[in-house]
C-alpha cells in the first residue's frame, strides 16, 4: 500500500492534470445493462453523499460543473460516464457512481442502489480502478467498509486498483491529518496483497492538496505506468 506524499515530478503532474482536464460527458444510466460495453479502462468514483465526491471530480478535471452535486444529497441515482483523452480516440473513462448513505433517501431506493453498485463493482468487466472518497473528519463508515467488501476480491487479485482520498483535509490540523492517514492505512492494510495496488492520500478541493498526486496516479493506471 502506498501513501502519496507529494513526490510526483512536476512534469508528470502537468501531463496528468492536462489529461484529466479533457474529461467530457459520455452517457448516463440507471441500470448496469444500460452502460455501453467498452475496452477502455474505467475508473469509478464512489463515496457517501456528503463526502465531496462531485467536488473532487470537478477539482481533478479542473471543470466547475462536470459532475453535478444534487441540491439534495443522495437523490442522484444514475451512473454517469465521462470520456478522457483525445476526442478522436478516448483512452479512459471515469464513472461517477451515486452517493450512498444519505438519510433522506427512501429505504427501497437505498437497497436498489446498493445492489446496483455491488454488481457494478463485482462484475463490470472494464472496471480497472476505484477511487473511494472518505470525509477525513469522519473516517470510514460501515457503508464505506461494506463497499470495500464488494470490490475487495478484485483489488486483492490485482485486477482492480484502489485509491482512497481523504477529503476535506483542510479542515484538519496537522496531528488530525496524520491520525486520519494512519487510520486509513491500518484499515486498508487488511486488503493489501502482493498483487494489490492500494493507495491513500489526504485531499482538499479547497486548498488543492493532493490533487496533482491523485491525477498522476489515475493517469498512471490508465496509461500503463506505475505512479503510485
Amino acid at each position: 500500500m502506498t501513501a502519496l506524499d507529494g513526490r510526483m515530478t512536476e512534469q508528470n503532474e502537468k501531463t496528468a492534470l492536462a489529461w484529466a482536464h479533457t474529461a467530457r460527458f459520455l452517457t448516463t444510466a440507471s441500470q448496469l445493462d444500460q452502460l455501453p460495453p467498452t475496452e477502455l479502462p474505467e475508473i469509478a468514483f464512489v463515496g457517501r453523499s456528503n463526502a465531496g465526491k462531485s467536488t473532487a471530480i470537478n477539482t481533478l478535471t479542473q471543470q466547475k460543473r462536470l459532475a453535478f452535486a444534487s441540491k439534495t444529497p443522495g437523490r442522484t441515482q444514475h451512473i454517469n460516464l465521462f470520456e478522457l483523452g483525445p476526442k478522436t480516440g478516448a483512452d479512459a473513462l471515469f464513472a461517477d457512481l451515486p452517493g450512498y448513505g444519505y438519510a433522506a433517501v427512501a429505504r427501497e431506493a437505498k437497497l436498489r442502489w446498493q445492489q446496483v453498485m455491488a454488481d457494478y463493482l463485482e462484475v463490470r468487466r472494464s472496471l480497472s480502478g476505484v477511487v473511494l472518497l472518505v470525509d477525513a473528519r469522519l473516517g470510514f463508515t460501515d457503508l464505506d467498509r461494506q463497499l470495500l467488501g464488494f470490490v475487495s476480491p478484485r483489488v486483492g487479485n490485482g485486477s482492480v486498483k484502489l485509491l482512497v482520498l481523504l477529503t476535506k483535509s483542510d479542515k484538519l490540523n496537522r496531528k488530525e491529518a496524520r491520525d486520519a492517514l494512519a487510520g486509513a492505512q491500518s484499515l486498508l492494510g487488511d486488503m493489501t496483497t502482493d498483487e494489490a495496488d492500494v493507495g491513500v492520500a489526504l485531499f482538499s478541493a479547497l486548498s488543492k492538496s493532493g490533487v496533482g498526486d491523485a491525477a498522476v496516479v489515475l493517469h498512471g493506471w490508465t496509461h500503463g505506468g506505475n505512479q503510485s
